[in-house]
């Protein structure tokens, strides 16, 4: 089973009047790569998110955001009045301040270091906070996973429809291929008779023959079609594999440029009209399938 690299889920929860929200988008990567969005006072959970993420997750760059709506008390910062008063204390003692130049903005004194102090039951309050996300995580992956596995059964079936294409064209040429070598040996053959004609030579047949079969055996391509139908079988055993979730992404995308390969190769050796309209239509699906492909975990 083939799963694309491109998903969506997300997940909420309320829960003692808090309310929990986590999201998360996958694109195509050629690896993994997680980048996680919390708010600042949970940070410390992200190495823990992406640990999970790894698990679940082989391929693609992963993008999670999460938030958190605390309409209890609990969600405020204690003041240090101790700090504040000190702050206030020394302001005072500024010759602007008495002068009336400036006066004491409350806001600014709130962001002074160690005025606004965490509550004390911040621990309790994370692990809350840890144990809500990781089960969203848990929920938006499950969509997520869903979702890829939907825009996975779309791209196996392009993708056959494309091998379909490839394995007809290449039935054509393989009907076509002795045709094209026994032409191509004969009229090599009347060539090279007419060439020691000419010169009034006096060539031994088995040194006619032996030329023959060397250009003969260049312009052969019934190897790089027996190869051809091997990747294309490999391939379809790879798109046809079902109850395996391992990741065949990266050994796709290596048959198709194998098969692309093996294309440009046919298309080099051959110069038969037929077989390079054929082969060129290959090469054209082939492109479209290293394009698709590149979405595939």
């Amino acid at each position: 089973m083939i799963r694309s690299m491109t998903g969506f889920g997300e997940a909420s929860i309320q829960h003692e009047h808090v309310h929990y929200f986590l999201e998360i988008r996958s694109l195509n990567s050629k690896y993994f790569k997680a980048v996680i969005r919390l708010p600042e006072e949970f940070e410390v959970l992200e190495a823990e998110i992406e640990s999970e993420l790894r698990r679940r997750i082989t391929r693609g760059s992963v993008f999670v955001s999460a938030k958190c709506t605390d309409a209890t008390g609990e969600a405020g910062y204690d003041v240090n009045h101790a700090a504040l008063a000190r702050y206030i204390e020394q302001i005072k003692r500024v010759p602007q301040f008495n002068a009336g130049e400036f006066k004491i903005d409350v806001g600014s004194l709130l962001g002074l270091p160690g005025v606004l102090q965490p509550p004390a039951n911040e621990e309790e309050r994370l692990e809350k906070v840890r144990k809500a996300l990781l089960e969203l995580l848990g929920v938006a992956c499950d969509r997520m996973i869903a979702f890829r596995a939907r825009e996975g059964a779309a791209l196996k079936q392009d993708l056959l429809a494309r091998r379909d294409v490839i394995a007809e064209k290449l039935r054509l040429i393989k009907a076509r291929a002795p045709a094209v070598v026994a032409d191509y040996e004969r009229r090599l053959r009347t060539r090279i008779e007419q060439m020691v004609k000419d010169l009034g030579l006096a060539v031994q047949p088995v040194d006619v023959v032996r030329e023959i079969a060397i250009a003969a055996e260049r312009s052969d391509i019934s190897e790089e079609i027996s190869r051809l139908g091997g990747h294309i079988d490999q391939f379809t055993e790879l798109l046809e594999r079902e109850g395996d979730a391992r990741p065949v992404g990266r050994t796709l995308d290596f048959l198709s440029q194998e098969m692309l390969r093996e294309a440009n190769t046919i298309a080099s050796k051959c110069a038969d009209a037929e077989i390079s309209r054929h082969i060129v239509e290959v090469k054209g699906e082939i492109d479209r399938i290293k394009e698709q492909v590149q979405n595939v975990e």
